[in-house]
């Protein structure tokens, strides 16, 4: 039988056992903090009815979703988890407390081409917010506390989160006299820090017919250093903008009281986010030492989620954090904390009788202790046994021959110090716990700038 070469697939990511356990710190962080803020976790179907995924999608957004056919039922994987959201309130509306609070962290799938950092399927870790009819200004002010605590419970310090309001864009944009090629605008200002003012620019002033003084004009805007102080001369000339700029005062005005200091948030006229259905706050999040990388965390504020669902009004505001691409970004940085306990158990006993009942008795009573225990008994050489605990990184090894069997003792091994003591299963347990705490200290970050 010819042997069929093993290989991942381009885009998509495999993780060795320390990587993941890593990884799986991460998402258990993130599920922590969001819960703090009173988000419940949500999951639904990675395969939707194309029809419901594509409702608002089109363009590239069909090109890019793995599509099939099972029998005569046309099926698409999920490409994102906010359409799948807007479909689950729709749905689910009669049932649900709103404002509706959900976090969802889960595999997406996007068949655009892979390329350095960027995946095919990776996971997202969301959270949004989601109202009945209204949904007050306040919930945008907060979304930057979240994202703040998130990624300083991670071990990130050295971020920024941008803030913005699209109607601050668009009012600017009916004001200026732009307002019949305000998304073709939108979408341009968003690459502005890709591409630099001049370029974009040109491409207001060639490519949408923008007067070469207005053009300047929004960028000179845009680019201010006191953005709330420019945006006061504006006031009363436009009622968009009016709204707008309120609304940004709003959202900056409680940021102190929600716990996010001021060196890591910034208002900045230029985050537009492409998509069409932001429609107030919007976010971007930055490493400052890797802007290079772009937004590790954006999203915004949108007053229709489910528009093609239903005809209830379900305003809300919501971000997402590209967890897969962030890892990586972490990786390739040198940012993963490495000394982070990463070894799939806590103890590795290794019996030294041929009768292995005292062995399994003690296995069971670490674990009922909440101590994860494995248990050794291939026949191999002891220098062999001693490197499996090394190589995995389990912090204690623990040694059951007779005498230790007819002491009602075992020999406990802490593989860091290289400490052996005789103990009392009581004994070792204390100790064990207590080596595990002091090792556990630390974030999967370490961000040393």
């Amino acid at each position: 039988m010819a042997q069929i070469k093993p290989r991942t697939l381009s885009g998509f990511m495999e993780l060795l056992p320390h990587r993941q356990a890593q990884f799986d710190r991460m998402v258990e962080i993130l599920r922590r903090t969001y819960s703090l803020y009173g988000f419940t976790g949500l999951d639904t179907p990675l395969i939707e009815a194309s029809e419901v995924l594509l409702a608002k999608g089109g363009g590239e957004t069909e090109k890019q979703i793995y599509r099939f056919t099972k029998g005569d039922t046309d099926l698409s994987l999920r490409f994102d988890l906010t359409v799948p959201l807007a479909k689950y309130v729709a749905l689910h509306a009669g049932e649900l407390s709103f404002p509706f609070r959900r976090f969802q962290i889960g595999k997406v799938y996007r068949g655009e081409r892979a390329q350095r950092g960027r995946f095919r399927e990776f996971y997202q870790a969301d959270i949004d917010v989601i109202g009945d009819g209204k949904l007050d200004i306040v919930n945008e002010a907060e979304i930057p506390a979240i994202i703040y605590k998130a990624f300083t419970t991670l071990g990130l310090r050295r971020f920024q989160i941008r803030v913005n309001n699209r109607k601050v864009l668009n009012g600017l944009f009916a004001l200026l006299g732009l307002e019949a090629h305000a998304g073709d605008v939108m979408r341009t200002i968003d690459k502005l820090e890709k591409i630099g003012p001049d370029k974009v620019l040109g491409i207001l002033t060639e490519d949408f017919g923008v007067a070469p003084d207005t053009g300047r004009q929004l960028l000179d805007l845009l680019g201010t250093e006191n953005p709330m102080e420019a945006l006061a001369a504006y006031k009363g000339k436009h009622e968009l903008l009016d709204q707008g700029i309120s609304e940004l005062e709003t959202v900056v005005g409680y940021l102190s009281a929600f716990g996010v200091p001021a060196d890591h948030f910034k208002v900045d006229l230029t985050i537009a986010r492409g998509l069409d259905y932001y429609t107030g706050t919007v976010y971007e999040t930055a490493m400052l030492d890797h802007p290079e990388i772009g937004s590790i965390c954006s999203g915004g504020r949108y007053d229709n989620l489910a528009e093609y669902y239903t005809n209830k009004q379900l305003p809300g505001v919501g971000i997402s954090i590209g967890l897969t691409r962030l890892f990586y970004v972490l990786e390739e940085q040198k940012y993963l904390n490495e000394d982070l306990l990463t070894a799939p158990a806590d103890a590795l006993i290794l019996p030294m009788t041929e009768d292995l009942s005292p062995a399994i008795s003690l296995a069971t009573v670490l674990r009922e202790a909440g101590i994860r225990t494995q248990l050794y008994t291939e026949n191999k050489k002891f220098k062999q046994k001693i490197g499996y605990a090394d190589k995995l990184g389990i912090p204690y090894v623990i040694f059951l021959g007779e005498d230790e069997i007819a002491q009602g003792k075992a020999a406990v091994k802490d593989m860091t110090t290289g400490e052996q003591l005789t103990q009392t299963t009581a004994e070792a347990i204390v100790r064990i716990r207590d080596g595990l705490a002091a090792r556990s200290t630390g974030t999967p970050i370490q961000d040393r700038g």
